[in-house]
């Protein structure tokens, strides 16, 4: 979906918000329907919608399980055919509460007609996938450094309200490297997701840290229990970096997924910091999250005036008691594809064209506004942040090659 070009009234550069738009928004928070633009209704549901953006919850598991049987090369798990267990390629499914963990990898048969998919397993790393009946799908599909064959070490960087967890995972080259790789998970995953990255990382000489941030489970929760979708989390971003820069780091590359992605721009935006910010490798990432809450709201059928007021309630002061938040959520700050030309550090954007979660049109306008600092590597079929599970080879090409030469020392030749 193309990015919305007209969003709620807001105010912009000192000017007053219209009177209607403050008496909507003073509306709903009265609870009197005749007060807002929309019935009480339509305003509980925008309320309703601009809650669960920025609400952590705990993943369902949405995956039906039907059998687990051996087959020649190993176990083999008989799912529902859904639009992700029947893309090619490897991934993984949590069960039994996300206590089990198992790596799923080739379709062995599809059966359109019975609507199942039978696949490989090809490791479980917890729990017992034969008694599981519900699960959920996912694309991180190592359980640790350790099934990478790599030691790591585990770390706590200071952050508001005590400390992230992360792990450290040196290059192998004894010493710290001068440039590290800084992963930053997207909402409702774990550190567990930039894992997929750490062997590119290596092979260009980076330590890479792999972090947590506020509200994803192990980084210590904001005061008010909310996601600021890149707003607040960038503070956690910015504390991994000064943790590297205390430890032997000179620079650092950004890898962020999904609203890890608007995590890191707003790192490079906004971070006293943001000078020894290198590069940016950003999969499937929020350029503009209006677009997103557009694209949602139309999937799951909110007429699109209530998505738009969800919106202007995120992003007003008078919106507060209904989302929860301490303070309001400035969409249009994180709008890059407006802001396009501001983005002044080198990035690679890698997203499907079929993403049925964050639309990829943003990334691509992104790289078109500004070709000097922005590549754009288009995948298919990879659906949402998968595009390293579908073709991992294709992923790393292009990350090696395109990050290879921005790494070389100032000034000097490019790395081979």
């Amino acid at each position: 979906m193309a990015s919305m070009t007209r969003v709620a009234p807001t105010v912009e550069n000192g000017t007053k918000m219209s009177v209607r738009a403050k008496w909507a928004v003073a509306g709903i928070i009265a609870g009197s329907g005749i007060a807002g633009l929309l019935g009480a209704g339509s305003s509980a549901l925008a309320a309703y919608f601009a809650r669960r953006v920025i609400t952590p919850s705990v993943r369902g598991a949405d995956q039906e399980v039907l059998a687990v049987v051996r087959g020649d090369r190993g176990l083999q798990v008989i799912l529902a055919a859904t639009p992700d267990t029947t893309v090619d390629g490897v991934f993984s499914l949590y069960f039994a509460g996300g206590t089990g963990f198992a790596q799923i990898g080739r379709i062995v048969s599809y059966s359109p007609a019975e609507r199942t998919v039978q696949r490989e397993v090809e490791e479980v790393y917890s729990g017992d996938l034969a008694t599981a009946r519900r699960a959920w799908w996912s694309g991180a599909v190592y359980d640790s450094p350790a099934a990478l064959g790599l030691d790591s070490e585990d770390i706590q960087i200071d952050v508001e309200g005590g400390a992230a967890p992360a792990w450290l995972i040196r290059s192998g080259e004894g010493t710290p490297a001068k440039v590290w790789a800084i992963m930053v998970h997207g909402r409702g995953a774990t550190r567990l997701e930039g894992l997929r990255a750490v062997r590119t990382a290596r092979g260009l000489g980076l330590d890479s840290l792999l972090v947590s941030y506020r509200n994803d489970g192990l980084a210590p929760s904001a005061p008010d229990g909310r996601y600021g979708l890149g707003s607040t989390e960038w503070h956690d971003v910015d504390a991994a970096i000064e943790y590297a820069l205390a430890h032997g780091a000179h620079e650092v590359v950004l890898f962020g997924w999904s609203m890890g992605g608007a995590i890191c721009l707003q790192t490079a935006d906004l971070s006293h910091n943001r000078h020894v910010i290198r590069a940016m490798v950003l999969d499937a990432p929020v350029i503009n999250w209006v677009n997103v809450l557009a694209h949602h709201a139309q999937i799951n059928r909110i007429p699109s005036a209530v998505g738009r007021y969800g919106q202007l309630m995120l992003g007003h002061p008078l919106g507060r008691r209904l989302t929860g938040l301490a303070a309001p959520v400035d969409l249009k700050a994180m709008d890059w594809e407006a802001r396009a030309v501001e983005l002044r550090t080198p990035t690679l954007v890698i997203h499907s064209v079929d993403d049925e979660y964050v639309p990829y049109e943003p990334s691509a306008s992104l790289a078109e506004k500004n070709p000097e600092m922005v590549t754009f590597e288009p995948f298919e079929g990879a659906r949402h942040t998968k595009e390293w599970n579908v073709d991992p080879q294709k992923w790393e090409r292009l990350v090696r090659s395109w990050l290879a030469p921005r790494l070389a020392p100032r000034g000097g030749p490019a790395s081979d």
